[in-house]
């Protein structure tokens, strides 16, 4: 079995995890961590490595290293891992989890007050014991308290990056099958939600393809758990937790249910209130005439064959699901047939990456070209600013070398017939005071800046907001980077009134980017009705460290869709020309 570099830095990342909760000596667990480090940055594929038998000439990787990899490759498991996972209580690997609580506070807390759970984990905050600990002390302990309460509130919820992967493959496994004349993912995944529940997927089917149908759902390989099978309707859980729940209705009723199992709730409310209003009766079966004591006559059905008939019979025009939320959208489909939001094939060029200059994994020339390749026509590399030393932040005498690489490479496209410009930019941090981490001499050589926060994000919430005021007003920043800091089931973002940034952003002509990483997805779509109000400017931005990164942007666009943005108020949906000139400040 062939691994890839990432899968085999994962798995050594993990034993360095178990290592540290283990009590293990520093030095093992430092040499499994480079180790990984190294191993994800190379730019070889690792399995030539194995095959070979060479691993020990990658700088980083030792004898025993090289040993347990072999052995994965041999047999699919790691030895030195399988060892530490059981020297490791199961309940103690559930801490890793717990943003805040490092491997090393972990095994402290575990060895000192003999606990491995997360239940005597929060008994032991609550009576003082964690606050107690050298080291630690009552602050450390209600982080570590605040982040249980956030994991546990979202345990049944996962990242739409991580259900579209499991949703993808489940679909995939039943589109071609004999019976199936109509299929789609529905629920909260349909309108791009930022986290999904459970996993809905709708198909018509003709009632005598319905078994095999479930057979085939029930036993895909993916699958842990059946949780229920009927008629209708089989439910499952994955091997990653997640509840997959197939429907099968027949062909003529496919339209009402993807409608009604689309969601939202409240969207649904007002759809069935606009039928009643109009002698009709909207449920998951069907579009109903009521009788004439007010209840839904099942024998004069409405005919329809789509969504978009559904809507026309209830004086709308079709509404993107992204949209139904109940937020506005009604208003607006019943006037407007083509009302303008984002599309993935609109955006022409990549705002917000990083390369080996900082924390990135590819060159800046290796970054342009992944862009080329996916038909982009411009590349805004941001590398990180001073302060985010642990990033590799960027010096004044590495900044002037970097804007030289830009200009070398820009004459060398231009020389090859390339229509292609890389702008050069930087991501500043934020300092507390909200100025930003290079002097104005600096700051205006580049031709644009992004301006985010990577600390102190718990500042008070007034604190924070003249911190943000600042950075917005700054005349240099053009974009703000991911404004809450959000970690989605991870960590909450700052406190801050998003509405007032919003518009102070549009006055000033700066754009609010929409960070398009998976586990971001800041700033929050729910913002998106004042966004559209006071015209305030986005940028859908990968954050890309990788030039896999680059392939997040269609999760920003959903975002961007649920926002009401359409392409004339996102910067990247714009020529090289025009992005040149927004960054310039001309209105």
């Amino acid at each position: 079995m062939s691994y890839t570099n990432d899968q085999i830095a994962e798995l050594l990342r993990e034993v360095s995890q178990l290592m540290q909760l283990a009590g293990e000596n520093r030095f093992k667990v430092i040499a499994f961590d480079k180790a990984a480090q190294t191993i994800e940055g190379l730019q070889e594929n690792i399995d030539e490595y194995i095959q070979n038998k060479n691993l020990t000439d990658i700088k980083g990787v030792g004898k025993s290293i090289a040993e347990d990899i072999y052995a994965l490759e041999e047999t699919g498991k790691m030895p030195v891992l399988e060892t530490f996972k059981e020297k490791v209580p199961e309940g103690l690997i559930e801490w890793l989890n717990i943003s805040g609580l490092g491997p090393k506070n972990a095994y402290k807390i575990h060895k000192e007050l003999g606990i491995s759970t997360i239940e005597e984990l929060k008994e032991k905050i609550n009576d003082g014991s964690v606050a107690g600990l050298s080291g630690l002390g009552q602050k450390s302990a209600d982080k570590i308290k605040k982040s249980i309460e956030w994991m546990e509130k979202f345990d049944e919820r996962c990242r739409l990056d991580q259900a579209q992967e499991i949703a993808s493959v489940i679909f995939e496994s039943l589109k071609n099958l004999e019976g199936v004349q109509q299929i789609e993912v529905a629920g909260s995944y349909r309108r791009g939600l930022e986290t999904i529940g459970d996993i809905d997927i709708l198909i018509a089917a003709e009632e005598k393809y319905i078994e095999d149908l479930f057979d085939v759902f029930v036993s895909h390989d993916r699958v842990t758990d059946v949780l229920g099978r009927g008629d209708t309707k089989s439910s499952v859980r994955t091997k990653e937790g997640r509840q997959v729940d197939l429907r099968i209705v027949a062909p003529k009723e496919f339209p009402a249910a993807l409608m009604y199992f689309t969601g939202s709730k409240e969207h649904n409310i007002v759809l069935r209130q606009r039928a009643r209003d109009r002698g009709m009766s909207l449920n998951e079966y069907g579009l109903f005439k009521l009788n004439s004591e007010g209840d839904t006559n099942f024998d004069e059905p409405v005919e329809f064959s789509s969504e978009t008939d559904i809507y026309k019979k209830l004086e709308l025009y079709f509404v993107p699901p992204e949209l139904r939320e109940d937020r506005g959208e009604f208003e607006i489909y019943e006037e407007q047939q083509d009302f303008d939001l984002i599309k993935d094939e609109d955006i022409r060029g990549v705002i917000h990456a990083h390369s080996t200059w900082s924390d990135g994994k590819y060159s800046i020339k290796e970054m342009a070209e992944a862009c080329m390749e996916r038909g982009y026509e411009y590349l805004g590399i941001t590398d990180h600013s001073k302060t985010a030393a642990y990033a590799g932040g960027l010096s004044v005498d590495e900044i002037r070398q970097q804007w030289d690489e830009v200009d070398r490479l820009n004459e060398e496209f231009k020389k090859d017939g390339k229509n292609f410009v890389i702008f050069k930019g930087i991501e500043s941090d934020i300092l507390a005071d909200g100025s930003l981490d290079y002097e104005d001499e600096i700051l205006k050589g580049f031709d644009f800046v992004i301006a985010s926060v990577h600390q102190s994000l718990n500042m008070p919430r007034e604190q924070m907001m003249d911190r943000m005021r600042n950075a917005i007003k700054n005349p240099y920043t053009r974009i703000l980077g991911h404004p809450t800091g959000r970690l989605l089931l991870k960590r909450n973002g700052s406190d801050l009134d998003l509405n007032e940034l919003v518009t102070l952003a549009a006055e000033h002509n700066t754009a609010i980017e929409i960070n398009a990483n998976p586990r971001r997805l800041d700033l929050d779509w729910r913002f998106g009705n004042k966004a559209r109000e006071v015209d305030m400017m986005t940028s859908i931005n990968p954050d890309a460290h990788t030039t896999e990164g680059i392939d997040d942007i269609p999760f920003g666009v959903r975002i961007a869709r649920k926002g009401k943005y359409g392409k004339d108020r996102v910067l990247n949906a714009k020529s090289a020309d025009e992005v040149r000139k927004f960054f310039k400040r001309s209105e």
